[in-house]
């Protein structure tokens, strides 16, 4: 004897299966620790290289590389010690050097902006809140 699920327990069963696209942000505020350095990809693309960091808790400071792809000309203006915002992604990507294959742990940012813009830093925060509410909601 087969039975069947009802209409109402195969729509919850569905309901239950929904995959989580997941959300990737990530949003930085500290200091460059170095110029930013212009690179021109073999394909022609261009990418600026940027050093940040950032004061934890106590007085421990971490180091976060950060790659902004296309980035305005204004992008390599940037330079050390300068406060920035960074609304970005966290990606890890894979490389054959020497010989062996090595990953890095980086951030690709979005949009770097210079602190001392507070307005468009709040709304660079603005832009991340409803990002994360919008997933939430969607998760819900």
């Amino acid at each position: 004897m087969t039975t069947s699920k009802s209409h109402n327990e195969s729509k919850r069963h569905n309901d239950d299966e929904k995959v989580d696209s997941g959300l990737n942000i990530v949003m930085l505020r500290g200091r460059l620790s170095r110029p930013a350095e212009l690179r021109v990809l073999p394909s022609g693309d261009r990418l600026v290289a940027l050093e940040l960091s950032i004061a934890g808790v106590g007085a421990r400071t971490e180091s976060v590389p950060v790659v902004w792809h296309d980035p305005p000309a204004a992008a390599q203006a940037l330079d050390v010690d300068q406060a920035v915002v960074v609304l970005g992604r966290v990606r890890r990507r894979f490389f054959r050097a020497g010989g062996a294959t090595q990953s890095r742990t980086e951030v690709v940012a979005e949009t770097v902006i210079p602190a001392r813009q507070a307005k468009r830093a709040r709304s660079l925060v603005g832009k991340a809140k409803a990002r994360l509410e919008s997933a939430e909601a969607g998760a819900g």
